[in-house]
């Protein structure tokens, strides 16, 4: 997938979305508060994850990241918001999963946006992915001229 194009088959989506495994929660900074809870989902390939925050079981932030891209959510906006990740820079920084860095998108992608709809559709029928999916049903449009 290139940076431009985010058109992938069936089969690759079905191979991206079976490849995503729940990381231990012990390797997450804990919430401060008690109903709120972290998920870390780490995909088969380099820089391909998804990270949740939880509150009374409600999805409150959402973060997909792969190839480079990103797609985040938070409740507090509504809305989507893509962006380039560095993780496909090489330099010092770029070693170390938590120093990634997100340029923001100044129109969203909707191509890419519709990509993680897409992986996300595919394991519609666990708990966690049905709730990440029910943000495309409710969510407000997103970013398309650099306004909020």
């Amino acid at each position: 997938m290139n940076q431009k194009s985010h058109v992938l088959d069936k089969k690759e989506i079905a191979l991206l979305s079976a490849s995503l495994r729940v990381i231990e929660p012990k390797l997450l900074k804990p919430c401060e508060k008690a109903d709120t809870e972290r998920m870390w989902l780490q995909g088969g390939e380099p820089y391909f994850d998804i990270f949740l925050e939880l509150k009374n079981e409600k999805i409150i932030w959402f973060q997909f990241t792969l190839r480079g891209k990103s797609l985040s959510w938070y409740s507090k906006t509504s809305r989507f918001q893509t962006g380039i990740t560095n993780e496909l820079s090489i330099d010092d920084v770029s070693f170390y999963a938590a120093s990634k860095i997100i340029d923001n998108d100044d129109i969203s992608d909707l191509e890419f946006i519709n990509l993680v709809k897409s992986i996300l559709q595919t394991r519609a029928d666990e708990e966690i992915f049905a709730k990440a999916l029910n943000l495309f049903s409710f969510t407000q449009r997103p970013m398309t001229n650099g306004t909020h």
